[in-house]
């Protein structure tokens, strides 16, 4: 790899932009975590499912609703990149349980906006609760700056993939 150096340290510059050449091997680093990590994840919550009832999937919603308020079904479906159908079965599953419940859009007569019930939010706030407790072990030497910089570039690939057709 050719990296620029820092003048008389013979050091990576790592303040200045890598050239594409070099960035590419990098971010495959990135993959190469972030598979692994998203994974663990998963399997987490699948195993904490029996406790509190959430499957990934629904837990993903009720996640979304809780950031962002009511949404259709299309509108979660494009922020998580998933396919609609699946979102659906989704909402489904927690509209069976008392987690969310359809209301009129004012917007669309014939897309209902998917919002929380008082038990979802109970829910995934005790989700959010016991998985923060878990992200606090992370600990070490990480800085604020670490983790802009983290999405910062997560950001950045996830917009190389944007066109892709998650239906």
């Amino acid at each position: 790899m050719t990296h620029t150096s820092k003048p008389g340290t013979g050091q990576p510059d790592d303040s200045k932009p890598l050239p594409p050449d070099d960035l590419a091997p990098r971010l495959y680093e990135v993959f190469a975590v972030l598979g692994p990590l998203y994974r663990r994840v998963s399997r987490k919550v699948e195993l904490n499912e029996p406790i509190e009832g959430l499957s990934i999937g629904v837990r993903a919603v009720l996640d979304l609703l809780r950031a962002q308020g009511p949404l259709t079904v299309p509108q979660m479906g494009r922020a998580q990149a998933l396919s609609r159908q699946f979102v659906q079965r989704m909402v489904n599953e927690a509209a069976a349980h008392g987690l969310v419940e359809a209301v009129a859009n004012p917007a669309h007569q014939r897309s209902s906006l998917i919002r929380l019930t008082d038990d979802g939010r109970t829910a995934i706030d005790a989700v959010i609760t016991r998985e923060s407790a878990l992200l606090k072990r992370v600990g070490g030497d990480l800085t604020g700056a670490d983790v802009e910089r983290c999405v910062r570039v997560l950001t950045r690939m996830l917009e190389v993939f944007e066109d892709v057709d998650v239906n």
